[in-house]
Parts: structure tokens; C-alpha cells; sequence
């Protein structure tokens, strides 16, 4: 078992970074901005159980600001495992986060996103 707590400060700056861009583009009023920054973040925060679930709040917050009641429902439950997989190390990399696609189901990263991630990430 690999457990993962908190992500490296290295790392944090690129996901501390999606999150500000994700506050910057809500402030605006771009929503779809905002929500690809948010699920930017996840995927970097996704290993690691603090960041995983400070990624669903902003998600959860985000969906009760834009009043998304399909999207509230959905991050609930991701808000309440999805630290929790991350502890032990199993979690389905390069997912997005938002509940429009599976919790379980493994996604492409980004190629930006994997080069920052690969020194961080034991294959």
C-alpha cells in the first residue's frame, strides 16, 4: 500500500497556480475557463489525499455557485472517497473530476501536465 498525504512543494506551485487562474477566470464571470482550471488542478492533486479533496470542494463550491444540482450530487461523494483513494494509492489517473465522467474511469493527462507531474509520480 502507497500512502500519499500531502504533494510535494514543488509541485504544489503548479496546481496552487490552477487554482488562482480557476478564482481569476470565475471573477470574470468565464465559466468554462474557470472549470477547466479546476479540473486541471484535480488531476495534479489527484495522487495525493489533501489536494484530491481540496479540488472536489472548489468543484462542489463551484457547482453550487453556478447552482449545477447534476454536478453538486456528483462531487459530493468524490468529495468524501476521492481523498481517501488517493491515501492508499488508488486512483484512476488523469481523471477529471467533474461528474460528468465516471469516478473510476482513467483518463489521458495532458502533455503539459505530464511533464510537470512525471518526476512526482512512481510508475
Amino acid at each position: 500500500m502507497r500512502a500519499n498525504w500531502k504533494m510535494p512543494k514543488e509541485l504544489r506551485v503548479h496546481y496552487d497556480a490552477e487554482l488562482q487562474k480557476a478564482r481569476e477566470h470565475l471573477l470574470f464571470d468565464q465559466l468554462m475557463l474557470c472549470w477547466r482550471h479546476l479540473e486541471r488542478a484535480h488531476i495534479i492533486g489527484q495522487p495525493w489525499a489533501v489536494e484530491h479533496t481540496y479540488s472536489h470542494w472548489r468543484m462542489l463550491k463551484f457547482a453550487f455557485y453556478i447552482k449545477d444540482w447534476s454536478e453538486i450530487i456528483g462531487q459530493l461523494p468524490r468529495l468524501i472517497v476521492g481523498g481517501v483513494k488517493s491515501y492508499v494509492g488508488k486512483i484512476p489517473t488523469g481523471n477529471t473530476g467533474g461528474a460528468n465522467v465516471p469516478p473510476l474511469q482513467p483518463m489521458e493527462i495532458p502533455e503539459d501536465l505530464k511533464l510537470i507531474m512525471k518526476p512526482f509520480i512512481k510508475s
